[in-house]
């Protein structure tokens, strides 16, 4: 199995440094090609992966393809994609707003398609990816797929009529949570702690906090409920973030990223 990867930036970056170990242990070749050719080279040199003079050429000698093209060149780059791609072939999108369909107008309606909305933690092995498919992609291709994107964090399949939901849910949901971060580090340094320290503190309260949800199963509701004392001081701080409809303000930022990502998909 040969995967190629067109674009190396933050996010397709990200992902072929977590796919190279899993391929170099199954002894599967990873190609790329980046317009910036000195980025390419040091990819190539650290990852131990193939460079690709252009992206036809590396749509040619790949069995998957995935695309980590921004949305503002991906049309760009589509028609010389179209011209090496050939139905035997997967081809993975990340780009905001581009459909499943959109790809099918440029490689054919027996095209194999695969949607992905990751999120920025995949930087570190821990992100959240959500995988769509069109009808073309069997179960075993589609598990290929998954172990790719597995190897960055998690990943989950979706329909893609919920890749808009996705958007707001776990692709933009670093921000909220850096946001929440910032304002307890702020809070803390008011109080006498050093900024850095305090950084610390709040970020390992965060994590411990979403490691207690996945790894406990149990809801966050419940796991909120076990840290609220009756008469301590959890309860007093949920109180006022109840009082100023925390919950509201989270739901009303969700809908405007998920009512942006709709107007952007084409």
């Amino acid at each position: 199995m040969k995967t190629g990867f067109i674009g190396t930036g933050n996010m397709g970056g990200a992902i072929l440094k977590g796919y190279s170990k899993k391929a170099a242990l199954s002894g599967s070749e990873i190609l790329a090609y980046d317009a910036d050719a000195v980025k390419l080279m040091e990819i190539a040199e650290k990852y131990r992966v193939y460079p690709a003079k252009s992206p036809g050429l590396l749509v040619a000698g790949s069995d998957i393809v995935i695309l980590g093209l921004k949305p503002d060149i991906f049309e760009k780059v589509m028609p010389e994609i179209s011209e090496a791609y050939t139905d035997d072939k997967l081809v993975v999108s990340m780009a905001a707003g581009v459909s499943i369909s959109f790809i099918e107008k440029y490689l054919g309606q027996k095209a194999k398609v695969v949607r992905i909305m990751p999120n920025t933690p995949a930087l570190i092995g821990q992100g959240m990816t959500a995988v769509a498919k069109n009808v073309n992609v069997d179960d075993e291709l589609f598990s290929t797929v998954m172990d790719i994107f597995d190897s960055t964090g998690k990943a989950e399949e979706v329909t893609e009529d919920l890749m808009d939901c996705v958007t707001a849910l776990s692709g933009s949901s670093p921000a909220y949570a850096y946001m929440f971060i910032e304002a307890l580090v702020s809070a803390a340094e008011k109080n006498g702690m050093e900024r850095a320290k305090g950084t610390v503190f709040a970020a390992q309260a965060m994590l411990g906090a979403a490691k207690m949800v996945l790894e406990t199963k149990e809801s966050p509701e419940r796991l909120r409920e076990n840290v609220c004392s009756p008469g301590g001081t959890t309860i007093e701080a949920v109180q006022v973030l109840k009082k100023r409809d925390m919950a509201g303000v989270i739901e009303e930022a969700f809908s405007a990223a998920m009512n942006k990502s709709k107007v952007m998909t084409k």
